[in-house]
C-alpha cells in the first residue's frame, strides 16, 4: 500500500494489515508455546507459510503491509499492535519488555497513514485486537479478554474512549494467553470459542450475550490448533485447521473454510488471526 494512503472506513472490500516475517524466530519465552521452541523455527518455512496466509487474505481482501523491525521477531503479529475503531487507533501498551520496542512502529504506522491516535492510561496494559475483539452480529459491543496480558482496566478505558460497550472476559488457561486465541466472533453473530479457556463467570457471559443457536464451542484439540484463531472475512473463515466436526457445523452455518498450514508460527503462539489486523473495523459486519 502506498504510504499516501489513508484509512476509507466506507468500503465494501475489507482492508487487512500484515507485517511479513524478516526477523521472526523464537528468541525467548513469554507465552507457553514458546517454552520447546526457542531457535526452533526456520526463516525459509516462516516465509513460505506467511506467504501463503498473505496470498489468501488478498483473494477477499485489501492488504497492506507494516515494515518489519530487526530485533523485534513477534512484529509479524499484527494484531497485537493495537485496536483499529473507524478511523481510531488505540496503540497496544505491551506486558512484557520483549515487544514493548514494537510499540512506536505501530505508532508511526498509524500515524502517516491518516489515523486517529488515542492513547488508554499509561498504566494499563492492553494487548490491542490479540484481547479486543469486536462482535460482528450486535452493533457497538467489543469482547475483551484480560487474565495474562492485558489488564482488567482497559475494558473501562476502551468504553470511554471509543464509547462503546465492552464485555471482558477473564482467561483461565495460560495456553490461551489472548483473547484471539480461544474466541472468534464471525459474521450474523455466530461466534467460535474454546469453553475451557474461560473463567466461569466469563463463560456465563458469553453464553448470556449470545443466542445458543449462534455459539459454535470448539473441542480442545481444535483449540489447540488454533481453530479459533481465524481470520473472518465476510462468509470466509481462514485459520490453521479445523477438525471434521467443527467444519461441518461451521459449513452449515453457511460459512467457507480455509486451511493453511501456520504450525511454524504457533512454536511462538500465534496463527492466522494473530498475523493480521483489520484496518476497517465497525461493528456489525
Amino acid at each position: 500500500m502506498a504510504e499516501t494512503m489513508s484509512p476509507a472506513i466506507e468500503r465494501t472490500v475489507p482492508r487487512v494489515l500484515m507485517c511479513a516475517p524478516t526477523f521472526f524466530e523464537v528468541s525467548y519465552v513469554i507465552n507457553p508455546w514458546m517454552t520447546d521452541h526457542v531457535h526452533d523455527t526456520t526463516s525459509e518455512r516462516s516465509r513460505r507459510q506467511w506467504d501463503a496466509l498473505r496470498d489468501t487474505v488478498s483473494r477477499h481482501a485489501d492488504v497492506a503491509l507494516q515494515p518489519a523491525a530487526e530485533g523485534l521477531p513477534d512484529m509479524c503479529f499484527a494484531a497485537n499492535a493495537g485496536l483499529v475503531f473507524g478511523n481510531t487507533f488505540v496503540p497496544s501498551r505491551f506486558r512484557y519488555a520483549e515487544r514493548q520496542g514494537e510499540e512506536a512502529h505501530a505508532r508511526a504506522w498509524f500515524s502517516r497513514h491518516g489515523f486517529d491516535i488515542v492513547d488508554i492510561a499509561e498504566d494499563v496494559f492492553f494487548e490491542g485486537a490479540g484481547d479486543a475483539l469486536f462482535d460482528r452480529g450486535v452493533s457497538r459491543r467489543l469482547w475483551m479478554g484480560h487474565g495474562h496480558r492485558s489488564d482488567p482496566a482497559a475494558a473501562s478505558e476502551l468504553a470511554t474512549r471509543l464509547d462503546i460497550e465492552v464485555i471482558p472476559l477473564k482467561l483461565a488457561d495460560p495456553r490461551f494467553y489472548h483473547l484471539d486465541t480461544c474466541f472468534c466472533p464471525l459474521v450474523d453473530g455466530y461466534t467460535l470459542y474454546f469453553p475451557g479457556a474461560f473463567d466461569a463467570a466469563s463463560l456465563a457471559s458469553i453464553e448470556k450475550h449470545i443466542a445458543p443457536h449462534l455459539r459454535i464451542p470448539v473441542s480442545e484439540h481444535d483449540a489447540l490448533d488454533f481453530a479459533c484463531n481465524a481470520v473472518n472475512l465476510g462468509k470466509v473463515v481462514i485459520l490453521n485447521r479445523a477438525g471434521p466436526d467443527l467444519r461441518s457445523r461451521l459449513e452449515g452455518a453457511g460459512f467457507m473454510l480455509i486451511e493453511v498450514a501456520l504450525d511454524e508460527f504457533m512454536k511462538s503462539g500465534g496463527a492466522a488471526k494473530c498475523l493480521t489486523l483489520r484496518l476497517d473495523e465497525v461493528t456489525g459486519v
